[in-house]
């Protein structure tokens, strides 16, 4: 196995220390649902929390009526199970680190002092026109695309320029002088 087939296996299992399940049983028992209309935002799940460590943020642009007794310390911040939605603003502080799965399988771990927005995620198991739209403002990044970039389009933007994904495992790292490093990890055979 080479250096590029190493890393690919360390991704399916952990980056930066944050598993990275793709294909995970809670995203294969979502149902399709569907989508709000174009410039409408919609309240249903697109994704799940499965790890965290220090903080992290969530903020939903949708009215999200969540009921839920917290220690005043805890108020605002992510924890492990709680849902994504489209339109969400993901931040983690200086300590933070994240890992999200989303309904199609794909799998994001988010590193320290990262700002990612989901703007679009269209995804019918059963479809062929699945859409998604990442965009990655600051931090450190890697994902295992699921679903949608084989069945339709998969976009991540980045301060310079919008990545069409086809099925791959990318790490993306945007540096605080808005220059940005990408690689990617080829499964050998």
């Amino acid at each position: 196995m080479n250096a590029r087939a190493a890393g690919l296996v360390l991704a399916g299992l952990s980056v930066g220390g944050i598993a990275l399940l793709s294909g995970t049983a809670w995203s294969q028992n979502v149902a399709p649902t569907p989508q709000a209309p174009a410039g409408q935002l919609d309240a249903n799940p697109i994704g799940k929390v499965l790890s965290l460590s220090g903080t992290a943020d969530i903020e939903h642009s949708a009215a999200v009526l969540v009921q839920a007794s917290l220690p005043p310390s805890d108020k605002g911040h992510a924890k492990v199970g709680d849902l994504v939605y489209r339109g969400d603003i993901v931040q983690t502080g200086p300590d933070g680190a994240l890992g999200i799965t989303f309904a199609d399988g794909s799998s994001f771990s988010v590193s320290a002092n990262a700002k990612m927005e989901i703007n679009e995620f269209i995804y019918d198991p059963k479809g062929q026109n699945n859409s998604t739209l990442l965009s990655l403002s600051k931090g450190t990044f890697s994902f295992i695309a699921g679903n949608v970039a084989h069945t339709g389009d998969m976009k991540v933007a980045t301060p310079i320029g919008t990545m069409g994904i086809r099925g791959t495992a990318p790490r993306v790292q945007i540096l605080d002088d808005g220059t940005v490093k990408f690689s990617t990890l080829i499964e050998t055979k």
